[in-house]
């Protein structure tokens, strides 16, 4: 129940995520902007797929509508609808755990600076397990831009067809009364296009939501990076004293301090 109430939270508005971030801005800690574009594009994604389920609901109206008209394209788009509302189900599941996984990362990060103080957000990717998360997300959402992609080909190519038979048919009887026939069937009918306008509106989410995901492994990506960049306060101690032992090893014996024998002393 608690962290249903935390997801609820827009993330930005998360207490751990400004926490953090104000942290890492007073301390002036490496990896902040990677971090705060991870975490702006995380919250992006959120909004891109709560316009994706509003336009599934259209479409779901759209589809109950073509089944009552017994319109032709209701055929071809049968288990369309029903593999888009998985789909949708299975990303809001992962949307809901990457931005959980964010916020207990910025949790744990704060607690680490408070007891070990800023060298603890030295490698701060360290706090965020969610490249795997994005990555199925990632291949979710390429699963529903091409669903969206195949019912809109559909919904054009039935509906081409249904006119160009009615063509077809209206020829028939034109011939028979000797009249001249008509070239041109009717364009995309009122209907298909009322169905195809919520598959192209959620593509459009869908797309956006993808390229935020990308954006997110990008900056994820840079942030790992960080860490690389920046050796530890030890591994530099363990790397001057190496050096020093080098230029001592390197000096001849004959410059080298010799102890003093008994009588100098």
């Amino acid at each position: 129940m608690e962290n249903s109430k935390i997801v609820a939270v827009p993330l930005l508005e998360s207490e751990y995520v400004k926490e953090l971030l104000a942290i890492m801005e007073v301390n002036d800690a490496p990896g902040r902007r990677d971090l705060l574009a991870v975490l702006t594009q995380v919250n992006a994604m959120e909004r891109q797929l709560n316009a994706a389920v509003t336009e599934f609901t259209a479409l779901r109206r759209e589809l109950n509508a073509a089944r009552e008209q017994a319109h032709p394209v209701k055929t071809a788009l049968q288990n369309t609808g029903a593999a888009l509302e998985k789909n949708v189900t299975v990303l809001r599941d992962k949307m809901d755990a990457v931005k959980q996984n964010m916020i207990d990362g910025c949790k744990n990060a704060v607690d680490a600076f408070k007891e070990k103080g800023i060298s603890a957000l030295d490698n701060i990717a360290r706090f965020f397990k969610v490249r795997p998360m994005l990555e199925a997300m990632r291949g979710e959402l390429s699963n529903g831009i091409r669903a969206d992609r195949a019912a809109i080909a559909k919904i054009t190519a039935m509906s081409t067809e249904y006119h160009e038979a009615g063509r077809h048919i209206k020829n028939m009887g034109r011939t028979l009364m000797g009249k001249e026939l008509v070239s041109d069937a009717k364009p995309i009918g009122k209907l298909a296009k009322s169905l195809e306008a919520p598959f192209k509106a959620e593509l459009s989410c869908l797309s956006a939501m993808k390229r935020s995901v990308e954006t997110a492994l990008s900056r994820l990506t840079a942030l790992e990076r960080v860490a690389e960049r920046k050796p530890s306060v030890q591994k530099t101690i363990e790397t001057l004293h190496e050096q020093i032992a080098q230029k001592q090893e390197s000096v001849p014996d004959t410059e080298k301090p010799r102890p003093l024998s008994h009588e100098a002393r």
